[in-house]
């Protein structure tokens, strides 16, 4: 190895699509320097999750409340031959709480890993919360759309933020493009 390839930083090995240098037991790992936009994009990913998961939790604490409107209007709106139990309205209110509650929590748990590798500078993760703000933003446009779920619409503008300062172009260094070779 010559002495030029053996003084390169770790962020340059990486730009050459090279893994970083091993580190050794006793040695201290380089200090990564993370730009601005990116480590504020990170702290926004937490909180956008955070929010998903409060939203959950407040309408789990709503759950009786959720469920009367509910039956309201099953009772003004019948469906003729399909008469409305209240226990299994209940228990499907119930039940799709618990869902959107770990829903929340997966999509919290994945924003603050990948933001965390993002925030290392993979590129990849980069991509994977771009899926990730791309469903979020589809499940709220689609599924959603009739209800007024503030914690939703605030997470998604954290998210929809997040994502921004993560592609703009004084961070492009930060997620090096690794060239690919073929055999």
């Amino acid at each position: 190895m010559s002495d030029s390839k053996a003084d390169e930083t770790d962020d340059e090995r990486r730009k050459r699509g090279m893994s970083p240098d091993p580190i050794l037991p006793g040695q201290k790992p380089p200090k990564i320097v993370v730009p601005k936009p990116v480590a504020i994009s990170f702290w926004l990913w937490i909180l956008a999750g955070v929010v998903l998961v409060a939203g959950q939790i407040a309408l789990l604490v709503l759950k009786d409340e959720l469920t009367e409107g509910i039956l309201k209007q099953i009772r003004e709106n019948p469906v003729p031959g399909q008469p409305a139990d209240p226990a299994q309205v209940a228990s499907g209110v119930n039940t799709l709480l618990w869902m959107l509650f770990g829903g929340a929590l997966t999509f919290a748990v994945l924003f603050a890993l990948f933001a965390y590798k993002a925030r290392e500078g993979t590129r990849s993760a980069r991509t994977v919360l771009t899926v990730g703000a791309v469903f979020l933003v589809l499940v709220e446009l689609l599924i959603l759309r009739g209800s007024l779920n503030v914690f939703l619409l605030v997470s998604t503008l954290l998210v929809a933020i997040a994502l921004v300062l993560m592609y703009l172009p004084s961070v492009s260094d930060h997620f090096p493009k690794v060239g690919r070779t073929l055999p």
